[in-house]
């Protein structure tokens, strides 16, 4: 069996932690029989300088040919902030419709959370996260005084409909971002979050996450749907935060989440929570799942521009994600060993890097991961 899997580097460390995954995942796929055909792309921020250009319709087909894609990190203080990130990973999630983030938050043995008291029985469960819609669509626009008074008249009469309130058309400047939310894109995401608390043994809570209390027309068709959703699912229980609560909750009781689905802005911010209580973003994996489609996988550190070309950043994000990737290529044995192998190494805590305590390079604790692996 051979995975087509695209192969993104991109900026910063993401081309030092890239490599450490390729030879790790190679190496599960020669142990467990099967092989991976990588397709290398130059996405970043060297060949936008370069060329002008971001992400063409043309490289957008190229990639879709691969079932999967294996990216590094994208961001480099060259290019204005956006730029890669909208012209790149967003791009790449909406094209190929990567309707679920899947960030699983789990504390690994040995490494510390930041919560005193809290362990890897505490901190185990995952974050669905809606990833096409909501205040991600990019619908919105800004409108200064004498360029255009058709969006300051629109904000003027809403505010007078809804709240009996009336601004001043004559503000030197507005802003405005439009959230969007479907029935069917709210509904798809959260079956799959109730379809993964019942494949996980032990896992039977589904936690909504949303602001249906003050934004309610959007996140009250949220709510509708995962009503209508949970009705498929009788054996497990559904129960709804906002998202100002959830923060408090992630932080006094960890232990009490089984699955958590949340919409798309909202998601993005508690999933770093997420990273931080479970030990940091240097172990943090991102999963932008289509089930029946192409899916990225990716970690979630960045490009860390102040310490590329050191060989001092840590991979393991980096080597999970690919981890997570060969689970959802169906390679469930091969990805459970990887997953083994890092947590093994950390467990040993003889081979560390700068953001664990410790002072061994990227490349160590690649050829440790791999090491583990062969045993």
């Amino acid at each position: 069996m051979t995975h087509k899997v695209a192969l993104i580097p991109g900026d910063g460390i993401g081309k030092e932690v890239v490599p450490q995954g390729v030879k790790v995942l190679n190496t599960a796929a020669d142990k467990f029989g099967f092989s991976i055909d990588w397709e290398e792309f130059p996405f970043g921020s060297d060949n936008y300088l370069k060329t002008g250009e971001v992400l063409s319709d043309e490289s957008l087909e190229a990639v879709g040919k691969n079932k999967a894609i294996y990216l590094g990190a994208l961001g480099d203080p060259r290019v204005k902030p956006g730029i890669l990130e909208k012209g790149i990973l967003l791009k790449l999630r909406f094209a190929f419709d990567e309707y679920v983030n899947l960030r699983p938050v789990k504390l690994l043995p040995s490494i510390k959370s930041p919560l005193a008291g809290k362990g890897p029985d505490d901190i185990n469960f995952d974050v669905i996260r809606e990833n096409t819609e909501d205040f991600y669509v990019g619908l919105g626009g800004r409108a200064k005084t004498g360029t255009s008074k058709k969006e300051l008249l629109l904000i003027r009469e809403l505010h007078k409909t809804k709240f009996g309130l009336d601004i001043e058309t004559d503000s030197e400047e507005i802003a405005y971002q439009i959230g969007m939310m479907s029935k069917e894109g709210a509904t798809r995401v959260i079956d799959y979050a109730f379809d993964l608390c019942k494949k996980k043994n032990g896992k039977r809570r589904v936690t909504a996450v949303d602001k249906a209390n003050v934004l309610s027309d959007m996140y009250g068709l949220w709510r509708e749907a995962a009503v209508e959703v949970s009705a498929k699912y009788p054996g497990i229980e559904l129960e709804y935060n906002y998202v100002d609560a959830i923060t408090m909750y992630f932080i006094t009781k960890p232990q009490w989440f089984d699955v958590v689905v949340s919409p798309n802005l909202f998601g993005d911010i508690i999933t770093d929570l997420g990273a931080c209580i479970q030990g940091g973003i240097g172990l943090a994996v991102s999963g932008n799942i289509n089930p029946k489609g192409t899916s990225m996988f990716e970690p979630v550190h960045g490009s860390a521009p102040d310490i590329a070309g050191k060989n001092i950043a840590n991979p393991c994000a980096t080597i999970l994600a690919g981890a997570l990737m060969l689970k959802e290529l169906g390679e469930n044995e091969a990805g459970n060993a990887v997953t083994m192998a890092v947590e093994k190494v950390l467990a040993d805590g003889k081979v560390r890097t700068g953001d664990l305590g410790g002072s061994s390079k990227c490349s160590e604790m690649g050829d440790a991961i791999l090491e583990k692996l062969l045993e």
